[in-house]
């Protein structure tokens, strides 16, 4: 085939070698090569180097369509091959982003494999979760920081004897239940503390 179409018109170096790795790709699925033949002889036989038939390879990989361009002529080798490039990188890159995302958000890697979100959109959501969860932190430190400190003063101090119900703010009074609750919340804070080994 090869000898045919250097005979029948004047090939490029890249037509050449496109021809020669498509042939070769198609022996390799079938599970065998063309003939019994390697690379390396495809390559004498067709009179282009063995890396410019692994440029054309490339291009059957990651730039499939544009194979033809190549073998008809309108489009040059070294073009396609750039494509192939960056269509590899760009594959790479999104393989190693959701690699990356499913270790550490495996659902929103899910929603990405099953075609709901894009690797971008799933990036986003991630970024706008950690966001949130930080804004909640924050809020909660600032609370915390706010009321235990000056709970904490008061204890031992004439404080809790000079309380006045008639002089509490509307809908803030202190009473037996909310004495009871906060001393479950400081139950349950002094267990979260322990746990994580906080002072």
């Amino acid at each position: 085939m090869l000898s045919a179409n250097k005979q029948r018109r004047n090939l490029t170096k890249g037509q050449l070698a496109m021809i020669t790795a498509k042939s070769h790709s198609l022996g390799e699925h079938d599970g065998r090569s063309p003939g019994g033949q390697s690379v390396r002889s495809l390559s004498e036989q067709a009179g282009v180097s063995v890396g410019r038939i692994g440029q054309a390879s490339m291009v059957l990989r990651h730039a499939p369509d544009l194979a033809e361009a190549v073998i008809n002529g309108t489009m040059g080798l070294n073009e396609a091959y750039a494509v192939a490039q960056k269509n590899k990188a760009q594959a790479e890159s999104a393989e190693s982003q959701l690699a990356r995302l499913r270790a550490e958000d495996p659902q929103l890697a899910d929603r990405v494999a099953e075609g709901e979100l894009t690797i971008q959109g799933a990036w986003a959501e991630r970024k706008a979760r950690q966001e949130e969860e930080l804004r909640q932190r924050r809020v909660a430190t600032n609370l915390l920081c706010e009321i235990l400190p000056a709970l904490a003063q008061i204890r031992g101090s004439r404080t809790f004897a000079q309380y006045d119900p008639e002089l509490a703010p509307p809908g803030r009074a202190v009473t037996r239940e909310v004495i009871e609750h906060a001393a479950t919340a400081l139950a349950e804070m002094a267990a979260v503390w322990k746990d994580r080994n906080l002072p």
